[in-house]
């Protein structure tokens, strides 16, 4: 009997999960998709305009230091000997 009403409950507590997530998944993914779709189309209408002639450095490497060449040492050219 008590294995009888454990699994009376356990498929009712499954089939209540299921009829909850038919109905929350699509609200939950149209929420989300009405979301990228107002994000695309706010980048799309705010392109920036720059004047002609203009420029603009978004990057920058980091400039190599100049003191770590000196510690290598003297280069000689090498040269094949037959």
């Amino acid at each position: 009997m008590p294995l009888i009403k454990f699994l009376f409950i356990t498929v009712l507590i499954l089939w209540i999960i299921r009829i909850l997530i038919r109905l929350l998944l699509p609200m939950l993914f149209g929420n989300l998709a009405s979301k990228m779709q107002q994000q695309a189309t706010g980048q799309q209408q705010q392109p920036k305009k720059k004047p002609e002639g203009s420029i603009s450095i978004d990057y920058m490497p980091p400039k190599p230091d100049q003191g770590k060449t000196d510690k290598l040492g003297d280069f000689v050219d090498y040269e094949e000997v037959k």
